[in-house]
């Protein structure tokens, strides 16, 4: 089989600026357009806008789909989940997409319900309902469903954690039920939260944002473990890449010492990448070389892109 070619990996640009368009599209969800970032597609690319991937009441999950032409074997792809608290954020804000679409990659950029429009678990039901839509219309999108890295920063790092660490294990899929073998190739993990107790009541940092997203079930330990990825780990977890700053002052970087910790106790591929003097995702120019690199070596040495 032909393998993946990799150009360059650069994770940590996240850039803002006009959102550009290039296939028609309903209006956007977020009102706020200068947020709206340019997503410059190479030629032959094509950009799926606003796609519906599961409705909720009244609220339609959204997503982005960046597609390379349907042609030869399919194509593997990333999904990216933005962070913010799970209070504020959208998928326009994100961008830096590139390097995925110059070594061969579709992305899917979505977005989920907020802590405004539904509390925990409503963002990690609908992340594994995006993860679904995407096996599910795998063949009609021309996509490798053995193919998918899912990758976020901050609390966008929890939600990948949680899609993907939840496997075949049901829980959260009642709003979008029908696939059995629900599977990422690896799991990308910035900076995110690995265990919401400690973030909410922990030693380091108290977050309201922990509490806020809880909402109902802040004090219900069993349901707070049930969302935090640390307590998904097992021998059969997918790979996971970490990168964390030792000076991170919003989410603790012991959280990503702890499940890397857990992740290698259990036999699972994973490397740990510690950024010394790095705050919440603020790295420099060399750090980010050094981590680019890393993730390049990462994704390379994974088992499905070997094949």
């Amino acid at each position: 089989m032909k393998r993946v070619t990799f150009v360059g990996f650069v994770i940590t640009c996240f850039c803002t600026g006009v959102f550009a368009q290039t296939t028609p599209v309903v209006t956007p969800t977020v009102t706020d357009s200068s947020k709206f970032n340019v997503v410059p597609l190479p030629d032959g690319f094509t950009a799926q806008l606003n796609v519906v991937y599961a409705k909720v009441n009244d609220w339609d999950g959204r997503m982005d789909v960046y597609l390379p032409p349907a042609v030869g074997e399919p194509t593997p792809v990333i999904i990216n989940i933005h962070g913010g608290g799970w209070n504020h954020g959208a998928k326009e804000e994100q961008g830096g997409f590139a390097p995925y679409f110059k070594a061969g990659f579709a992305v899917a950029n979505i977005e989920y319900r907020l802590t405004s429009q539904a509390t925990a678990p409503a963002a990690i039901e609908d992340t594994r309902c995006a993860l679904i839509y995407l096996i599910k219309n795998a063949k009609a999108l021309h996509l490798d469903p053995n193919k998918i890295i899912i990758m976020g920063g901050s609390a966008g790092g929890h939600l990948a954690l949680m899609g993907g660490l939840l496997q075949n294990n049901h829980l959260f899929d009642s709003n979008c039920s029908g696939v059995e073998n629900v599977k990422v190739a690896a799991i990308i993990d910035k900076y995110g939260i690995a265990d919401v107790n400690d973030w909410a009541y922990g030693p380091y940092i108290k977050s309201k944002s922990a509490t806020n997203w809880l909402g109902a079930k802040k004090e219900d330990q069993e349901f707070i473990k049930s969302v935090s990825p640390i307590h998904w780990v097992k021998k059969t977890s997918p790979p996971v890449f970490i990168v964390h700053g030792d000076a991170d002052p919003t989410v603790p970087y012991q959280e990503s010492v702890a499940l890397h910790a857990a992740l290698v106790a259990a036999g699972v591929k994973t490397e740990f990448i510690t950024i010394p003097g790095g705050l919440h995702g603020k790295f420099d120019k060399d750090q980010n070389a050094m981590l680019n690199t890393a993730i390049f070596k990462f994704i390379e040495s994974l088992e499905a892109f070997k094949k």
